[in-house]
């Protein structure tokens, strides 16, 4: 074992958008674990756009604390066993999933990390966001055979899954929306989306009543803003809107991340029964939940892509936080170890 490890620590707080002179990478001891605890050495961790919200001051009521300076970022993670003494089911080498990314070696308590039993082909996978897709899709919108349905960010991590599972799930026609032309026409060719509406051009609601032009019946919404508002003027009697992302207003450069407003009609909902709710979280209380069963045979087969980017090294992390938070990949992006 090494005596010590590195991990990426914010620096400073940003005034605007974070970027890498936010961040450093700083070499701290390796941690020994207590009997009951696990160390891990990380292999993959998950670069997600939430942290603008942390490092902005959090949101109450969310399970996740802020970030000052000084603080050890964190986030999804899967990594190696390396020792873990007095815990019974845990040997050197096993792969487990839990929240303590963006660091080369983590210690926690047993009960804070998961096992990997190798349901999903690939470990990257579990950083994914298809639980949180086809949880959105199946249990909260209750998506049914002949629905349209439109994914707003239909580039980013949970929505570069929800149009290709929305269409698994029997939906008829499938609208995502993006940020280039060039990702627009990858989400029809690549992701199951029968077409694409893209910000920062014309009008969405115009857009989208082109490209869903009988309206539209299911909304996974990870945006807000404008979206959520074209989704309104396009939903047919009786939609039903998941609510998962609010991106419109987590990365504005002249907010703090920690708020999204958007006005909206209401008579617009209560006239076309419009059900709105936000996302009810993953329930992973069994062993084994019914979303990792199906996406793992989705992935075998084939009929399921998981669409991501690795970034190699630790030291490039806070560069891949923004170029995601500038929209330059699609999918999920994970920082390989």
């Amino acid at each position: 074992m090494p005596r010590t490890s590195r991990a990426v620590k914010l620096a400073a707080l940003p005034d605007g958008l974070p970027g890498p002179e936010h961040f450093s990478v700083v070499d701290v001891p390796v941690p020994v674990p207590a009997d009951g605890e696990v160390l891990v050495r990380n292999r993959y961790f998950q670069v997600f756009p939430s942290l603008r919200t942390l490092i902005g001051g959090g949101v109450k009521g969310t399970p996740f604390p802020p970030l000052r300076p000084g603080d050890t970022l964190f986030g999804a993670a899967v990594g190696e066993v390396v020792a873990a003494p007095g815990v019974a089911g845990l040997r050197p080498g096993d792969l487990v999933r839990h929240w303590l990314g963006w660091r080369e070696h983590a210690v926690m308590p047993a009960g804070q990390c998961a096992p990997l039993d190798g349901t999903l082909p690939d470990p990257a996978a579990h950083l994914g966001q298809a639980g949180v897709a086809y949880t959105a899709l199946a249990r909260d919108a209750r998506v049914r055979p002949g629905d349209t349905v439109f994914v707003s960010g239909g580039g980013g991590g949970v929505g570069s899954l929800a149009g290709q599972i929305a269409r698994l799930l029997g939906a008829d026609r499938v609208v995502g929306s993006t940020g280039s032309p060039d990702k627009a026409a990858r989400l029809v060719s690549e992701l199951g989306y029968d077409a694409a509406v893209v910000r920062g051009g014309r009008p969405i609601a115009e857009q989208l009543a082109e490209a869903a032009p009988g309206g539209i019946d299911v909304l996974v919404d990870n945006v807000g803003g404008e979206q959520l508002q074209a989704a309104i003027t396009a939903a047919r009697p009786g939609a039903r809107f998941v609510l998962v992302g609010t991106l419109a207003g987590q990365l504005a450069p002249d907010r703090s991340g920690t708020t999204a407003p958007v006005e909206i009609d209401t008579f617009q909902l209560i006239a076309k029964r419009i059900e709105m709710r936000g996302f009810g979280g993953l329930d992973d209380a069994g062993p084994r939940p019914e979303w990792t069963e199906r996406v793992g045979a989705w992935l075998r087969s084939g009929d399921l892509t998981f669409p991501h980017v690795r970034v190699a090294g630790i030291e490039h992390a806070p560069r891949a936080l923004q170029e995601l938070i500038g929209g330059r990949h699609l999918g999920a992006v994970i920082v390989e170890l």
